[in-house]
């Protein structure tokens, strides 16, 4: 069992993580990783078969900066921005440092025209640092469907 500090916690710093994605904030990304923590994203139905390659894989909080100056600088795709939806928080102690959390997520993109779609959802599998200021060891999204748009620019 988790005490409610902890969850406040992490709640805190899974509702930080999406707001800044939310509000184009995105050099704020890398900052809530470890220094050596890790970002993954891939299909629920691949990481059930034990299929290791990920659309996305950061191994580094220095390779999601490369991948936001990318994004910033090198990389043409239409303006979009997210809005996502977060639930579902189940949270388990690993040791006195890391807790490993489970979260259910929404995600709404809205193009420049106006038009919103529904874009993503699935889960974030989470193991997180808890001790300096609470920051993702690895944050693996899961995501629902294995039909991925070829839009994906922004982390989810």
């Amino acid at each position: 069992m988790v005490d409610q500090a902890i969850r406040a916690v992490v709640e805190d710093l899974l509702a930080r993580y999406v707001h800044a994605i939310d509000d184009d904030r995105l050099e704020e990304w890398p900052g809530f990783f470890a220094p050596d923590g890790r970002y993954l994203l891939t299909t629920a139905e691949n990481h059930a078969a034990g299929l290791p390659l990920c659309i996305i894989q950061a191994d580094s909080p220095a390779m999601m900066v490369d991948r936001i100056a990318a994004l910033r600088h090198a990389n043409i795709y239409e303006a979009q921005t997210y809005r996502h939806v977060q639930s579902s928080l189940l949270l388990r102690a690993l040791d006195g440092e890391r807790v490993a959390a489970v979260s259910n997520f929404q995600v709404v993109r809205t193009m420049h025209d106006g038009a919103a779609v529904p874009f993503a959802s699935g889960r974030y599998v989470d193991r997180i640092r808890l001790p300096g200021g609470p920051c993702f060891e690895e944050r693996l999204v899961l995501l629902d469907s294995r039909r991925v748009d070829t839009l994906l620019a922004i982390p989810i």
